[in-house]
């Protein structure tokens, strides 16, 4: 697998062509923040003109006589209209900030949804050793959770943070137009904050990467456990597995405590800091006002500037914070989009429509890792319409045999030809959809049995689903249920037994009419009559395309054309028999296995 070093700024390079197709909506989002900004700057200067022209009847300078007509017909009305600005001012502000908050959020739901998307689908690409070597709580972390940190930072940052910035220069340009000295007594405290902030975002960062490390570590385990129930309970480890996760919660806990502390830090600083300026403002504009430098309508409007000037600051502070957060989150997804899946089809694929099902293993080797070779040069074919057993002990390599038919990996060496072509020439979904395998596990999703059998094909109808279901001797059990085929099996099927399951996983093999059936160790795991169901079943499908069985042994060997021993990653055509072994009744077979937790 590819370290995916190369491929870095995967995650960026999605964000600009998602931001590109939204442009509209940033477009308005930062037209409706420079609206609000107008309304913050303009905000003060009704309560100046109430103070200084209205109240204390002082002349209007030069910039403003065009509010004379206001003054000459009284203070009544003056102050009725001045009134009326301050809340005409207001209400546009809201109706602003309400339309960049909206818009903004728009876009950042819109981002995220896409990104889990893009993230999900990128995680079903990646190869099977990928996810056997990854746990799947870290992947939900990235999922779910690191996305909705970036998320929350998109809806702020990506115009917020933009509009706090030009009000920032705003109101720092007009308090140096009206008093350059009293503005560098404010501008003195901005240095030492701006430098106090990049070194609390770096601690914020580097806690939140821990925290988000942890957190995965957390949900694995929870994941882990909620889905092993039967066996926490069963062997009484309910306790243990309680401490275990007390013992990740509180790890997390102290991550997050480091972050929760570093960000109170910095809103605590920013709060002594605007203090200090304002106090500074005062302190100096109020001996300027005292000595009729300045009038008291200036020193008002300039301390509103003040506070003006430090909410953008504060703002910035917190989107900063958030940021770190997210960059982190944006980090450990960028990993996940810039690994390259080692499994794809190549530019001049071919796709697939029918296979003769002739399968060929020629001087194949293969190794999950590089110290534990799996298959040392194995080299067989198999004609097509034939039937045929695979046998041998556990991890010999006979579901791996499965695996590169299916072309879930790549063989090390050698190649793996069907109707004469390698593997790796066939577009792999069309491919597969002309196989059918039952799994070893027999996985199924927590939907109807009829969404079950119809999973390999989504647009068979209800005969085709009971059709398939016949054929898999599942129909009779299936109609004995309340809900029949609409009956839901609960999660990984534990409402039904181990032998129903396995029928019905047939069934979904079994509705795609493949030219090639693969069933990897179908009477493992049950009884001998629910083997010899299954059997029966296989005897009747089998005919017109290629069948491969798995196992350690079979009842009934003779029913094959050939036999294929796999011992130590060889292969070797063998004949053998094995007698059948006891058979138990049919209600037996169909007692639920009760593994729902």
């Amino acid at each position: 697998m590819l370290n995916g070093a190369d491929r870095r700024g995967e995650l960026k390079r999605f964000f600009r062509r998602q931001l590109s197709l939204r442009w509209r909506l940033l477009a308005f989002a930062f037209v409706s923040l420079m609206g609000g900004m107008l309304m913050d700057l303009l905000a003060p200067w009704p309560v100046k003109i109430v103070i200084d022209h209205v109240l204390l009847q002082r002349p209007l300078p030069a910039s403003m006589r065009a509010l004379e007509p206001l003054l000459a017909n009284g203070p009544g009305v003056a102050l009725a209209v001045l009134a009326a600005c301050i809340a005409g001012i207001a209400l546009l502000s809201g109706a602003f900030a309400y339309a960049q908050s909206y818009l903004s959020a728009r876009v950042g739901y819109e981002l995220v949804h896409a990104l889990r998307r893009e993230l999900f689908s990128h995680l079903q690409r990646l190869s099977l050793s990928f996810h056997m070597r990854t746990r799947s709580g870290e992947l939900l972390t990235k999922v779910a959770a690191d996305t909705n940190l970036l998320r929350e930072a998109l809806s702020d940052w990506a115009v917020k943070s933009a509009a706090d910035f030009l009000l920032l220069a705003g109101v720092l340009v007009v308090m140096f137009v009206m008093n350059w000295r009293l503005a560098l007594v404010v501008c003195a405290t901005l240095p030492m904050l701006f430098l106090a902030m990049m070194q609390l975002n770096r601690r914020i960062r580097l806690s939140a990467r821990a925290q988000r490390k942890q957190e995965g570590r957390l949900v694995s385990r929870l994941n882990e456990v909620l889905g092993s129930m039967p066996l926490v309970q069963a062997f009484g480890r309910e306790r243990y597995e309680e401490e275990r996760f007390d013992a990740e919660s509180a790890q997390s806990l102290d991550t997050g405590l480091v972050n929760a502390r570093t960000a109170a830090a910095m809103s605590r600083l920013l709060g002594v800091v605007a203090a200090i300026g304002l106090a500074a403002t005062v302190m100096v504009g109020g001996g300027m006002a005292v000595k009729g430098q300045i009038s008291p309508g200036d020193l008002l409007i300039f301390l509103a500037y003040v506070n003006g000037l430090y909410k953008p600051i504060r703002d910035l502070g917190k989107i900063s914070a958030k940021f770190s957060r997210a960059r982190a989150s944006a980090e450990r997804v960028d990993e996940i989009l810039s690994l390259e899946p080692e499994i794809r089809d190549s530019a001049d694929a071919i796709p697939v429509h029918a296979l003769r099902g002739a399968i060929e293993f020629d001087n194949v080797s293969f190794a999950y890792e590089e110290s534990a070779p799996v298959l040392r040069g194995v080299s067989l074919r198999i004609e097509p319409g034939e039937h045929v057993a695979l046998i041998g002990p556990s991890g010999s390599g006979k579901s791996t045999l499965a695996s590169l038919i299916l072309r879930l990996y790549d063989p090390d060496e050698g190649s793996v030809r069907i109707d004469g072509l390698p593997v790796d020439r066939y577009v792999r979904e069309s491919l597969r959809q002309r196989i059918g395998i039952v799994l070893q596990d027999t996985v199924l999703t927590g939907a109807s049995i009829a969404d079950n059998i119809a999973y390999g094909r989504p647009d068979a109808s209800g005969e085709d689903i009971e059709a398939a279901a016949r054929l898999a001797s599942a129909h009779g059990f299936i109609v004995t249920l309340p809900e029949g085929y609409d009956a839901i099996v609960g999660e990984r099927g534990c409402m039904l037994s181990g032998g129903q399951r396995q029928r019905l996983c047939l069934a979904r093999a079994l509705i795609k009419s493949p030219d090639v059936l693969i069933l990897d160790e179908p009477t493992a795991a049950i009884d001998s009559f629910t083997a010899g169901v299954i059997d029966q079943a296989i005897a009747t499908t089998r005919r017109g395309r290629t069948t491969i069985v798995i196992g350690h042994q079979f009842s009934a060997l003779e029913s094959f054309d050939r036999i294929f021993e796999v011992t130590h990653g060889s292969v070797r055509e063998v004949t053998a028999r094995y007698e059948r072994i006891g058979a138990v009744s049919p209600e037996q077979l169909d007692q639920p296995s009760g593994e729902c937790a």
